[in-house]
């Protein structure tokens, strides 16, 4: 009825002195109920929590105590915040907020090793490979000669190290549904110059979207489908838990590069250590945090962009962005860079933020339907967020060559092919193709899987002058198939399409049927 009452009301300037009273008197009794109601629901989720920490092995119970806390802390930080950013608080980004990369200082080559010294390397390998229709750890995907994202990572580091005589040391951070894999997976690499350290990120409980309590109540539960990986935000506390912060810590190690696993593009790059290292030699204060950004294109409207928000730099993501203005959020012209996920981050300033519990993340809430038909919700958060706690945060724009991620089939159409060429571990585009743009490739439906994507290729085809691909429907390819300009080929339902071996389809669009049979 109070609400009621409140959408009826004249504006605020039309009102008596006595009816301002009575509105401001209704409005606080609203956020009053709406306050009580969250602690409340707080009160009771802590209730739950300490039934299910009841629920421990002995041998698990500091672990576990650990993690209901940070679980804890995450609903509470859900209950308060704000879903949407104010858009009119949104400040023009200070001068130096975002480096040119082609502008960081030149570094002596006498120093490298004495910076790597101080380098941990960490990827973030929790995610599984099931939207690909692969089975375990994505980083097990195969990406070029029958390399796996974990082998190319191994042998860049390992390159790195004996170019330089160094012991750059590899973080690999899992989630519960890669762990088990990964550490069997890590027994081939026994003798690889590369120092291998992993750690296990936090499992927390699902809540029920409804009541928004724990759908599980036994912490020892293997039902995967009550827990959840936290996103890679957690990251900062699950490194601090594990011991391994204080230890590189204590090593004399100063920064990690933390990168999503499946990005090609992201190795170690000494212009990036040089300036995070010694920029308080040039007489400014050395950042904490860096997150490497690059240009937007049409492909990348959705990704999330830095911001000046309450006199802080900030992540903002298309999610808390309200519904008016996610078009003005989308416009390459205003925000012109997203977040590549490549962080630079000092570990000291890490350490301090967890210990302080000063790591303000915004909550991402992610829905699920799970196959018994409950609803649940995931909280999350999102590492590059963490930017807005960190002192001399900045970013630095760096080529598109840094940001080479494999999420879809044709991502990894344009690594396998001769657009890119491998070296120890590392894919640069070919220095045959005449303009570095990479092309814009859509397969359809009957290519998401991986092993259905390979069956339909006989050979990979030569992609070095393709601008545009677009494939759907029942389509394969032959051996030595060269794609030039745009090409377009569309198989309709109950068609098939053989592109015979050889063949150079240049600004060519294909459809019907053709088949080629063996005789």
């Amino acid at each position: 009825a109070e609400m009621e009452e409140f959408d009826k009301v004249p504006p605020l300037h039309k009102l008596s002195n006595q009816q301002r009273c009575r509105l401001i008197s209704t409005c606080e009794r609203s956020e009053e109920w709406k306050s009580s109601t969250k602690r409340e629901t707080l009160g009771v989720l802590e209730l739950e929590l300490q039934r299910l920490l009841a629920t421990s092995a002995e041998n698990k119970l500091d672990l576990n105590r650990k993690e209901l806390s940070g679980f804890r802390n995450l609903f509470s930080r859900f209950l308060r915040a704000k879903t949407f950013v104010d858009w009119s608080k949104i400040q023009p980004l200070p001068e130096h907020a975002i480096q040119p990369y082609s502008q960081l200082p030149g570094y002596d080559k006498t120093a490298i090793a004495s910076m790597l010294s101080k380098l941990v390397v960490v990827k973030l390998n929790g995610g599984l490979g099931t939207s690909m229709g692969c089975k375990g750890p994505k980083s097990v995907i195969s990406v070029r000669n029958d390399l796996t994202f974990l082998d190319l990572t191994m042998q860049q580091i390992q390159t790195l190290n004996k170019t330089y005589d160094v012991d750059v040391p590899l973080v690999l951070m899992n989630s519960f549904n890669t762990d088990d894999d990964t550490q069997k997976l890590l027994k081939k690499y026994a003798n690889v110059k590369v120092a291998v350290h992993s750690f296990c990120q936090s499992r927390y409980p699902r809540v029920n979207k409804e009541t928004l309590m724990p759908i599980v109540s036994d912490i020892e539960s293997a039902d995967h489908e009550a827990w959840y990986p936290p996103g890679h935000g957690n990251f900062y506390e699950a490194f601090h838990n594990s011991g391994l912060l204080d230890k590189f810590i204590a090593e004399g190690k100063e920064y990690c590069f933390l990168s999503n696993i499946d990005n090609m593009g992201a190795t170690v790059d000494l212009s990036i250590l040089n300036f995070v290292l010694n920029a308080s030699a040039e007489g400014d204060a050395a950042p904490e945090f860096v997150m490497e950004v690059t240009d937007k294109t049409r492909a990348d409207v959705k990704g999330g962009t830095l911001i000046q928000y309450e006199n802080k730099l900030m992540l903002l993501e298309i999610a808390q962005v309200p519904k008016d203005y996610v078009d003005e959020f989308k416009s390459v012209s205003k925000f012109r860079i997203f977040n590549t996920n490549n962080l630079w981050v000092h570990l000291g300033a890490m350490k301090r933020n967890v210990e302080q519990q000063t790591l303000e993340m915004e909550v991402i809430v992610n829905p699920k339907h799970l196959d018994r038909g409950l609803d649940v919700i995931q909280l999350e958060t999102a590492a590059g967020a963490a930017i807005k706690n960190f002192k001399g945060a900045c970013g630095i724009n760096v080529p598109r060559s840094r940001f080479l991620p494999v999420k879809k089939t044709s991502d990894l159409l344009l690594l396998m092919s001769n657009l890119y060429d491998i070296d120890n571990g590392s894919l640069t585009l070919s220095q045959l193709r005449s303009f570095p743009t990479t092309p814009l490739v859509k397969l359809g439906s009957s290519f998401d899987k991986v092993k259905d994507f390979l069956g339909r290729f006989s050979g990979i085809p030569d992609l070095l002058e393709l601008d545009h691909l677009t494939v759907s429907g029942d389509v394969t390819f032959g051996k030595d198939v060269s794609l030039k300009g745009t090409v377009i080929i569309i198989a309709n339902h109950g068609e098939r399409i053989d592109i015979p071996p050889g063949s150079i389809l240049e600004n060519k669009i294909v459809s019907g049927n053709l088949r080629i049979l063996d005789h």
